[in-house]
């Protein structure tokens, strides 16, 4: 640049002249202009924004209703002990309540000291914090220092919904500057101890645990007052991640939180070196894993599967609930459930039906299997184990093909099978999902007859995979074989219609209305049996016999005054006797039958609590048993006393317990695809069921017996159970009669029968004992040398007394009786050999030896 003097000089001329002045001052003006424009725009800006924040901070919500309490809790579930057993929660509800109070101090400032260690100093919102974030942030690119206050957390996850989960920016910053807001004006009315209590029993803790005292039950089995130094930095290090912090699942992430936290407590003054040194060196996670592996309760017992149906139900009918309403009252009330389970019955009937050494079969597999797939084209196909039936039985003609297989890698072999059958280039698996169940498959219930009261359920042998699944005691209807011959066709009989258990019914040939023939399960027949026979020997004719005989309609209205819910109309029919209904009867309903016969006739509704506390501990629904009468005392009474027999000599004698009274009766249905057993103590009553969930026969049919023994065995060995005679009521008298005819016995015949006496004694209710005398048998005076009928000639030492039965009426006479029945034409016949000398001993009076001797069994059945 050149600086000489001519340059100079035109330098000033340029600057003086007009037209350079006019450009400089119009520049000025310019600049003015623009710069009054900016200030202008920052001013309205600024407004724009107070505007805006203003606007922000008004649609927050009033601090006035505010909650800022957790409002997820779960539901504990107490057996009849009061012992807690299990917990039922929704996410984010399994949380207990504690108060600051119960904290231990190590535990409070462990959460201070590393999500807010001026939690004290602060009026909700550190700005220090705010600057240290933003300075770590700059500096190191880390944006994980974060600067959220102790009462910012809270109103994140207790006021706003999507805290921590907005979809943009714009949402964020207005989440955020709420909270901010919201945060300083908590604290304007509420005290440090007060938030910070609420938000120890807000936070997720991991392991779905929410709050300071589920978490610490869960890790470590304690209550918050045994907390240790160590536990408590744990417990703290898991609220920054729930996840990744885990204990459990990541113990190396946590421990290292975990030192932060000892050491900022120790710096903090909180804990003494010695309390660091001694936390440090604990091998806390040890503990952890252990306690876990004990107390896994993900999955709910199918006691609890069936206890959380009749909760729902009950909220709803009686306290009015939706059906919205009950669930969210049961998955986040808080309720406290009290129940009427037994841990020790439980427990025993849990081990019983697991063991696999008390089935007599082989354990087989079935598969529960569902896999999703997605074609080339985009659509998605759903598969399941019905799939792969249909496969083999149309594609592959195999039409008796069962899902049963011998192993759990046969069953895995044909999914694959099915698998590669239809699965196609360009495919995509989107999931699957399999379960091998064990079969043949069970189920247990136990009831206090005294009191409805449900003491144990099993729904299935084997693990239980899910919660909420199939519950074979609840759930699942089974044909109930023979034990329905109690309900249905015996008890209506003794209880209004006239029979009694000497009732005499003739085991011969019989056909259902519709021709088809009625089968025993054993071969033959027996001829004439008393109805005690018939229970004890299970004796089909007899039962079809019955039920014709006071016809279906009074069973069914019978059967449903004992519970069963499971029948409809098509079940009015002779079959029902045999227990050939349309869906068959639940494990609990069949039991909970049983009950009412064990309880003198009275029906008590199954129950699974006794009462219900809303998290308040206010008593929400106290149970009330109902109850009505099904049955007379005295029936009752008469079908207990029968079903011993079918204990000590029947078809139950393997499910006897050793010195304890049982009363029962077996079960088994067509082709024994289904094995029952059904009874009961003087203390409890008690059913199993055995079979495969698909139809399958079974050859063994009486070991379900001996697994019911073997439970109820040992259920009387843990209460010390001694034995206790059933109660006989007033309004039972015995009676000595002729078991072939049912009526009272003649001394000097029926016991003279020719197969051995036949006079037994039998219990009746008053005013039903027999008054005739035996018509089944006839006592006579034969001549030994004619072998007729003697005569007054007969001499005395030529005489025979003999006792021969008499057919009734309908019988057809082909049983094991014609051997000792009358010969044809005997009374026809008088001896004609002695007519010349007069005997000393008078001849039997024929007429009185006939008396009654065309009289028919006294069964209308047989009519």
């Amino acid at each position: 640049m050149n600086f000489g003097y001519k340059k100079t000089v035109e330098k000033r001329k340029q600057l003086s002249s007009k037209s350079k002045k006019a450009q400089s001052r119009a520049g000025v003006y310019f600049f003015k202009i623009m710069l009054y424009v900016v200030i202008l725009a920052i001013v309205v800006t600024g407004f724009a924004g107070l505007g805006m924040a203003k606007g922000i901070l008004d649609s927050a919500p009033s601090i006035d209703t505010l909650n800022i309490s957790p409002t997820g809790l779960a539901s504990r579930i107490y057996d009849n002990n009061g012992n807690e057993i299990e917990r039922i929660s929704a996410s984010g509800s399994n949380r207990e309540l504690a108060s600051i109070d119960q904290m231990p101090s190590s535990l409070t400032w462990a959460f201070v000291d590393i999500e807010d260690e001026r939690f004290y100093e602060h009026n909700g919102i550190d700005l220090k914090g705010i600057l240290r974030a933003a300075f770590v942030a700059v500096t190191s690119r880390d944006f994980s220092e974060g600067a959220s206050t102790i009462t910012q957390q809270l109103i994140k996850n207790n006021v706003f919904e999507n805290g921590g989960q907005e979809s943009n920016i714009g949402a964020l910053f207005v989440r955020k500057l709420q909270e901010q807001y919201l945060s300083i004006e908590l604290e304007k009315v509420m005290g440090k101890n007060e938030i910070l209590e609420n938000y120890l029993n807000t936070i997720n803790l991991g392991s779905g645990n929410y709050g300071v005292k589920a978490a610490v039950k869960f890790y470590f089995n304690k209550d918050l007052s045994e907390l240790t130094v160590s536990e408590c930095a744990v417990i703290a290090a898991i609220a920054q991640n729930p996840t990744r912090l885990n204990p459990l699942t990541n113990p190396e992430n946590n421990a290292e939180r975990r030192k932060k936290i000892l050491s900022n407590m120790l710096s903090n003054g909180h804990i003494t070196e010695a309390e660091y040194e001694e936390a440090m060196n604990d091998d806390v996670y040890s503990r952890i894993q252990s306690v876990s592996d004990s107390n896994d309760s993900s999955i709910y017992s199918y006691f609890t599967d069936a206890l959380i149906d009749q909760v729902l139900t009950d909220l709803e009918e009686q306290k009015g609930y939706t059906s919205a309403q009950a669930i969210n009252a049961l998955y986040n009330g808080g309720l406290s459930i009290y129940t009427t389970q037994d841990s020790t019955i439980q427990q025993i009937c849990d081990e019983e039906l697991a063991n696999d050494a008390n089935y007599a079969t082989k354990i087989e597999y079935s598969t529960s299997w569902t896999w999703s797939i997605q074609k080339s084209d985009g659509t998605n196909k759903n598969y399941s184990q019905e799939n792969i039936l249909s496969y083999h039985k149309k594609d592959l003609g195999e039409t008796s093909y069962k899902l049963i297989y011998a192993t759990k890698e046969a069953a895995q072999a044909d999914i694959d099978a099915f698998k590669a059958s239809v699965l196609e280039e360009g495919d995509t698996v989107l999931g699957e999902n399999t379960i091998f169940t064990p079969q043949p498959q069970a189920s247990f219930s136990v009831v206090d007859q005294t009191t409805g009261y449900v003491k144990a359920l099993v729904g299935g042998r084997g693990t239980k995979e899910t919660s909420l699944s199939l519950n074979r005691a609840t759930d699942t209807t089974r044909q109930p074989g023979s034990c329905f011959k109690i309900v249905a066709a015996y008890a209506p009989a003794l209880d209004t219609a006239g029979y009694t258990l000497g009732t005499v019914i003739d085991d011969a040939p019989f056909n259902y209305a519709n021709g088809q023939p009625v089968n025993n399960w054993y071969s033959g027949y027996r001829g004439l049996s008393t109805v005690r026979e018939g229970i004890r020997d299970s004796m089909n004719i007899l039962a079809v016999k019955t039920i014709t005989a006071i016809t279906p309609s009074l069973a069914y209205d019978y059967l449903l005054n004992f519970g069963f819910s499971t029948l409809t109309e098509d079940d009015i029919n002779q079959a029902t006797a045999l227990g050939g209904i349309t869906y068959g009867v639940t494990n609990l309903e069949l039991c909970s039958a049983y009950a009412t016969i064990a309880n003198g006739g009275v029906y008590t509704e199954p129950t699974l609590y006794t009462k219900i506390l809303d998290s308040e501990g206010q008593v929400l629904i106290e149970h009330t048993a109902k109850t009505h009468t099904v049955l007379k005392e005295s029936t009752a009474y008469l079908l207990t006393n029968a079903m011993q027999d079918v204990i000590t000599s029947g078809t139950g004698k393997t499910a006897a317990v050793p010195g304890m009274t049982v009363a029962g009766k077996t079960g088994t249905s067509q082709d024994t695809n289904d094995l029952w057993f059904a009874g009961y103590t003087p203390y409890l009553t008690a059913a199993i069921w055995i079979g495969y969930d698909e139809n399958k026969q079974m050859s063994d049919v009486s070991y379900h017996n001996r697994i019911w023994s073997k439970i109820m065995t040992r259920i009387d060995s843990a209460f010390g159970y001694t034995d206790t005679p059933f109660k006989t009521p007033d309004s039972i008298e015995a009676a000595q009669i002729c078991s072939i005819s049912g009526k009272l016995a003649i001394p000097g015949v029926c016991d003279h029968d020719p197969a051995g006496s036949t006079v037994i004694t039998e219990y009746f209710a008053k005013g039903t004992v027999p008054t005739e005398t035996c018509n089944a048998h006839t006592s006579v005076t034969i001549c030994n040398v004619s072998g007729q009928l003697a005569n007054e000639y007969c001499p005395a030492d030529s005489l025979t007394q003999k006792v021969f039965r008499i057919r009734p009426e309908g019988s057809v006479g082909v049983t094991p009786d014609t051997a000792f029945e009358m010969p044809a034409g005997l009374l026809d016949n008088v001896c004609t050999i002695h007519t010349a000398v007069p005997s000393t001993t008078a001849p039997a009076s024929t007429e009185k030896a006939t008396e009654g001797s065309t009289a028919s069994t006294a069964s209308s059945a047989s009519q």
